[in-house]
């Protein structure tokens, strides 16, 4: 362990950078899409079944490893699993946080061209027009030189900000934006609750309908309950390596999943009282976000304020979970091969933006405009395993790279560190909190049957074309 190693300066701070690393867009936009999707109510409390069960356990668990071992995940397995292969789950980490900022630094600077069409109010145009904010949508993700700019400019403050350091970087800037938040969010729900109609929304999202829940939307929640709080990917390995001895991982843990929960049910209110309250369908996937709610914003009084505010929220959302991903990257460099911070973040934050540049002319095949016709410009990189290659990155670390990891790291706890080591760093910190080695073997063991299932469900589906559940 590195005598000079960065460390949180506060509990707080720790917990709002956690939070705002599990806290991002799939929070604010694929959490309310797929609930939406998969009838509201019953779907939302099978996922929050599922991140009690799943996502807690593995949350500790990385933190754990990190705060034992003070290092990055290569570094950690190293050191827990000396000459053995699960140094790889730990390489695994750092390519899953590679892959998913090359496509979600694109996604960022979509959010940023939006801040700026809804305070300049370019959205007045795409009043109740969803074809038209389809078509204009479209029209931006697909062509060449606009959406790289707005993601370079994303990047650059992603690279900003953890040049600054932990506590000067991301423990400063988590402190601003996770507030920011949680006020923006409310303030934007209590405006959707008092519209008239809106009301229906929070029936859609809590009111459980049993008989709009099916196998497929288990699956889903039990992914997302996954998925939503950044395992698998080494960030809270990494985030944990800064933790000292004092920390109580379990409380630490419930509120990072607390927080990240009652965003994204914040978020669900905030959206679906909006789309209900202008009769739009709530059952319209990612689409809400960019063609949706644009379209509906303008509708309501001060439109044009609401829209600025929901994405500079959004905005703020990525941007925290950007940080912690590029910080595994860079914590990885730092070390295992001894650079500086500068010369990591730059150097990969560059490379992450080039890579994201080719996720992003993925897209430019045709266009449609709002009368159907195709109006093709961009470059079309198309084709790629019969999909774009943003798709393709995106499906690679959702889908494969962050379950598998996630999954390896309770087998790792379980079969090769030790639970009674696990146990022993765990409880330090604990006070007089008292906490069964049999129920956390149990967590973890369940954990890892569901993801793996998950996995085993979707390369039958990849080699059969027919899902087990789903």
């Amino acid at each position: 362990m590195s005598q000079n190693r960065e460390q949180w300066g506060s509990k707080i701070g720790f917990i709002l950078a956690a939070s705002g690393s599990a806290v991002g867009i799939g929070n604010i936009w694929k959490y309310p899409s797929i609930a939406g999707e998969n009838g509201g109510g019953a779907f939302t409390i099978v996922y929050l079944a599922c991140i009690l069960i799943v996502g807690l356990s593995i949350v500790v668990a990385e933190f754990v490893i990190g705060r034992k071992t003070q290092l990055s995940p290569v570094g950690a397995f190293e050191q827990l699993a000396p000459k053995t292969n699960w140094k790889w789950v730990g390489y695994l980490g750092v390519a899953a946080a590679f892959v998913i900022l090359s496509f979600y630094g694109v996604v960022g600077g979509w959010i940023l061209k939006y801040i700026v069409d809804s305070f300049s109010g370019g959205f007045i145009e795409l009043s109740g027009n969803t074809k038209a904010a389809e078509a204009t949508f479209n029209s931006f993700i697909t062509s060449t030189l606009s959406p790289l700019i707005y993601q370079i400019i994303f990047m650059g403050l992603c690279i900003f900000v953890i040049i600054k350091g932990v506590k000067g970087g991301i423990e400063k800037w988590s402190k601003i934006m996770m507030p920011l938040i949680v006020v923006l969010l409310g303030a934007l729900a209590i405006r959707g609750m008092t519209l008239d109609g809106g009301m229906a929304g929070i029936s859609f999202l809590f009111n459980p309908r049993f008989e709009d829940l099916t196998a497929s939307a288990i699956v889903l929640a039990l992914g997302h309950s996954f998925f939503t709080v950044s395992l698998g990917m080494g960030t809270m390995i990494t985030y944990g390596s800064y933790l000292n001895k004092k920390q109580n991982l379990v409380t630490s843990a419930l509120w990072v999943i607390f927080l990240d929960t009652a965003i994204a049910l914040l978020a669900g209110v905030a959206i679906f009282t909006t789309v209900f309250a202008l009769g739009a369908d709530p059952a319209q996937g990612p689409g809400l976000i960019f063609v949706i709610l644009p379209s509906i914003f303008p509708q309501i009084a001060g439109g044009t304020v609401w829209a600025t505010m929901f994405f500079v929220l959004l905005f703020m959302a990525a941007l925290t979970s950007a940080i912690s991903i590029l910080e595994v990257v860079t914590a990885y460099f730092i070390d295992q091969k001894g650079w500086s911070r500068k010369k990591a973040t730059v150097q990969f934050g560059g490379i992450i933006t080039i890579v994201g540049v080719f996720c992003s002319l993925s897209l430019g095949a045709e266009v449609i405009d709002g009368n159907g016709q195709d109006v093709g410009h961009g470059i079309n990189l198309t084709g790629f395993l019969g999909m774009s290659f943003f798709d393709f990155m995106d499906k690679l670390s959702a889908k494969y790279m962050l379950p598998i990891g996630g999954m390896l790291t309770a087998i790792f706890i379980l079969k090769k560190w030790g639970l009674t080591n696990y146990m022993s760093e765990l409880k330090i910190g604990m006070d007089k909190m008292d906490l069964s080695s049999l129920l956390v073997r149990a967590l973890l063991t369940i954990s890892a049957s569901i993801v793996a299932f998950i996995i085993f469900n979707e390369i039958y589906f990849q080699i059969t074309g027919k899902a087990l559940i789903g």
